[in-house]
């Protein structure tokens, strides 16, 4: 479900509860599109998070922290600056709209008491952030909308601000049984899940849905099918529902279907009872209900958003060694008859009394063979008998040096297919700029692409650090450079180094430092192996375990890139669900 009206509505009465009096203490903009603002209020210090994300836009308080800009963005100090040490005097949800406005009493330059409205509209790519001061004009927004990108509505500094065109809905809050019943015979073939969509703003399909299904309607039958008691069902339903959020009633919980996060909600979505491989986790608040459900997907959604053109580089190069492979295959087919160029030459050489000048064939007995089978052996008519046999064995020579030099192009090329496969699946593993970092550093390095000024020193990035049921030490490299950093310089020889087989993937290490590892640490290693490679969604992934005297780099070779022996193979299925309940440190 997305942010319909009625999540937003518990989302406000939330912020109102929570914020109202309290006084904005500071504000970060750790993304271009993301605002988080430090609120004191109550005794307490509450963190609001504003994102205008397309993919994920949302407001809710958060406990998370995130790494900020070392300049903050221009739109970020001017909220600091009509904002900050501001008081929080209203909380509202303008028509049941996708809508937040926050209204903050603050003091001017000179000293004297203004208004200003951040106003927060999540709907989804045009979702934005706005600051307008008492006249409502917008001093400014986290998206400036133009004329060349919106004929419909222009959001820049200077104009007045105006809300999104109306679509003719009607505010559910202000619901009229005879106006709903009245449109309701009125809309004919509509499906009774889309006239509630189309005809009453804040309602999202699986709204829809869940207000037939407890009407006991199919939500694809039509509003002309639908009788009269139909109808009053229908209404009847919906109204309970109105009536539960004008009393703010929420119960927010997320849908979890085969044991993945699916859907959430702000009331019960009675729809998803006793079906198979689906339940329902409930939650206290829907601040936390939304930090669960989006904190992994928006971690992820940023850094692909930030590797993107990484990934398109490599991916750009694995296209070019997939060619060039295609490329020594066609030629290996086209001097795969060399062998039989030097036969040609020699029997020529040993028959070479029986030739003329002028012959274009020479069928020979082939010496070679217990079966002294004939070979006809095509001549060139205008060359002696003794060229012609050259031009075999040059041909012959040509093709031999070919075959040595293509077998050097053939290893280096799968060489480097297998280490562009392991920077891509590196990328999956990246967690924050840190890591992404370290993996164009390392591109840059292998002259992939060009080293860029720093500005500031970096936050090194560390591998990720598992805890096992009894409190064993297991980790796990990131990229290439930490898979190295673990392997050659934090482990210990007696300590067990796991990887997935023959695929991609992490470096893994549990520190044991010799002492007796358990079945259960072992399994929980190898599924960590299992889970950061790319088998991760696959099934009985083997995974290749020894303990680290056994792995040698060889010289020469790429990061991350290691040859092992007398190791033994687990067989493991990647569980999500498992790695999380891991302790993480």
């Amino acid at each position: 479900m997305p942010l319909d009206g009625i999540v937003i509505s518990n989302i406000t009465r939330d912020i109102r509860r929570a914020a109202l009096g309290g006084r904005i203490d500071k504000i970060y903009q750790p993304e271009k599109d993301e605002i988080v603002a430090n609120i004191r209020s109550l005794g307490s210090n509450l963190k609001l998070l504003i994102t205008a994300n397309s993919s994920h836009p949302r407001v809710h308080f958060t406990n998370t922290a995130k790494a900020n800009p070392l300049t903050a963005p221009l739109f970020c100090m001017v909220l600091r600056k009509h904002l900050g040490g501001g008081k929080i005097v209203s909380v509202e949800q303008p028509g049941f709209e996708r809508i937040i406005e926050i209204g903050v009493e603050s003091r001017n330059e000179m000293g004297d008491e203004t208004r200003k409205r951040l106003i927060i509209e999540i709907m989804g790519k045009h979702s934005n952030i706005m600051l307008t001061d008492e006249r409502g004009v917008i001093l400014d927004s986290a998206r400036h909308v133009g004329r060349d990108t919106s004929s419909v509505r222009e959001v820049l500094p200077g104009l007045v601000y105006s809300r999104p065109p109306s679509q003719g809905k009607t505010n559910p809050m202000e619901l009229d049984r005879a106006d709903f019943l009245a449109r309701l015979e009125a809309a004919g073939a509509v499906g009774l899940a889309q006239f509630l969509m189309g005809g009453y703003s804040g309602i999202s399909p699986a709204a829809a849905a869940e207000v037939c299904y407890r009407a006991g309607l199919a939500p694809d039958l039509t509003c002309a099918v639908a009788d009269g008691a139909a109808a009053a069902r229908l209404f009847d339903t919906f109204a309970r529902l109105t009536a539960d959020i004008r009393a703010e009633s929420f119960a927010p919980e997320i849908v979890v279907s085969n044991g993945k996060p699916a859907d959430f909600a702000a009331i019960e979505m009675t729809m998803f009872n006793g079906l198979a491989d689906c339940e329902k986790r409930p939650f206290g608040d829907i601040s936390e209900m939304l930090e669960h459900f989006y904190t992994e997907k928006d971690a992820r959604l940023r850094v692909d958003q930030k590797t993107a053109d990484i990934r398109k580089h490599l991916t750009n190069n694995a296209e070019r060694c997939a060619k060039k492979h295609e490329t020594h295959i066609r030629t290996l087919r086209d001097i795969a008859g060399r062998e039989k160029h030097k036969l040609m030459g020699e029997l020529l050489t040993a028959n070479i009394y029986q030739l003329e000048k002028g012959m274009t064939t020479f069928a020979a007995q082939n010496y070679y063979d217990e079966n002294l089978p004939t070979v006809e052996i095509p001549l060139d008519a205008n060359l002696e008998p003794a060229e012609n046999a050259q031009k075999y064995f040059k041909r012959y020579n040509k093709e031999k040096r070919t075959f040595t030099a293509l077998r050097e192009q053939m290893a280096a090329n799968d060489a480097e297919q297998e280490y562009l496969r392991t920077l891509l699946q590196t990328l999956n593993t990246c967690r924050d700029e840190a890591d992404i970092e370290q993996v164009r550093e390392e591109l840059a390095e292998n002259g992939y692409v060009k080293k860029r000024k720093k500005h500031a020193k970096p936050v090194k990035a560390r591998p990720l650090h598992y805890l096992s049921h009894n409190g064993t030490d297991i980790f796990v490299g990131k990229n290439n450079k930490q898979n190295d950093e673990l392997t050659l310089r934090t482990a210990g020889n007696q300590d067990i180094w796991l990887h997935a087989k023959d695929m991609p993937g992490s470096h893994v290490l549990i520190k044991n430092g010799g002492a007796p590892v358990s079945d259960t640490t072992l399994a929980e290693a190898a599924m960590l192996a299992a889970y950061y490679s790319k088998g991760k969604n696959g099934s009985n992934v083997p995974v290749d375990y020894t303990i680290r005297k056994n792995v040698r780099k060889p010289g020469g070779a790429k990061p991350g890139m290691v040859i092992y022996d007398n190791f033994r193979t687990l067989y493991v299925t990647p569980d999500e669900d498992a790695v999380k309940a891991l302790r993480q440190v």
